[in-house]
């Protein structure tokens, strides 16, 4: 019998976000693919640096090592070929990651091989790559590379996943009012809808998916999982994300509804391991202190167009 993918959370990872990879990368963006596959090869021995999301790949994986059974795959999903994988792997197995499964595309797209491996979650340091995740219904960000939490040694007991809500969780319907027609029209429209449940956005299923390996440790003594929506919403717009949050049967552990304050301090003190938004500018100053991934709008879906 094949191994059935639909039951594990399966996360989809790029080399360049599990490993730092970003001198090899300015060698394929200056150089070529030639020298850069040369400069692997001849390096391919050397381990490499931990990426940005190295620690939450392999919390991840530590959910295996329980009696519920294997709970989570990832799976390399790499523009590399066959020939210069070998150092990712070399590189997997001295950290010792539970990874066996890639898709090596040699410069090819990886979108089409996302669907085919059921993948829940895609983290790539490919704008390309990700947005194609995106336009596919795939729950997929941008994670800004670095290596300013890459070197963290502390074992993660609790993995902490903070998440927008417009444009991530929630459809982008809402941010198009605020963008288009202000904040007064926004909060006007969301309290006449108040009960009106909103749309999937592209992190729904994601969160679902998390939701459910939360239940799964319900009745334990560890609670290896907790999450947070950090949004820029405040009353009266509040009460229409919990309600459409409840009507999904799903629960958030932690609520944060900001009305315009900064989000990096509150990223700090939750102490997320990864945060998911659809702008740039909540993103990159909060991957000042927390790993942080953009989450690109659909194509044809960009609110400020």
């Amino acid at each position: 019998m094949p191994y059935d993918l639909s039951k594990p959370l399966v996360i989809g990872i790029s080399s360049r976000a599990l490993f730092n990879l970003e001198q090899e990368n300015k060698i394929f963006e200056e150089q070529g693919v030639e020298a850069y596959e040369a400069y692997q090869v001849a390096h391919e021995n050397e381990i490499l640096q931990k990426g940005a999301a190295f620690q939450l790949i392999k919390a991840f994986l530590e959910l295996n090592n329980t009696e519920l059974g294997r709970l989570v795959e990832v799976i390399i999903m790499s523009r590399n070929n066959a020939n210069t994988c070998l150092r990712i792997f070399n590189s997997i197995q001295y950290y010792g990651l539970d990874i066996t499964r890639a898709t090596l595309t040699s410069g090819a797209e990886i979108a089409p091989y996302l669907k085919a491996f059921k993948t829940d979650l895609f983290l790539s340091a490919n704008s390309d790559d990700v947005q194609s995740a995106i336009n596919d219904g795939i729950a997929a960000g941008r994670i800004l590379t670095g290596d300013a939490h890459a070197d963290a040694k502390q074992k993660i007991d609790q993995i902490r996943i903070a998440f927008d809500g417009d444009a991530v969780l929630f459809s982008a319907e809402s941010e198009k009012i605020f963008q288009k027609n202000g904040i007064q029209a926004f909060e006007e429209h969301e309290k006449a809808n108040a009960n009106t449940p909103m749309a999937k956005g592209p992190f729904a299923n994601f969160l679902t998916k998390l939701s459910y390996v939360q239940q799964l440790f319900k009745e334990k003594d560890i609670q290896p999982i907790r999450t947070a929506l950090v949004t820029s919403r405040n009353a009266p717009a509040h009460e229409r994300a919990v309600k459409t949050l409840r009507n999904w049967g799903v629960s958030i552990n932690e609520a944060f509804f900001l009305g315009g304050v900064s989000k990096t301090e509150v990223l700090a003190a939750f102490g997320a391991h990864i945060f998911f938004d659809d702008q740039d500018i909540h993103t990159e100053p909060a991957s000042t202190v927390v790993p942080a991934a953009t989450v690109p709008y659909r194509d044809g879906d960009n609110p400020k167009e």
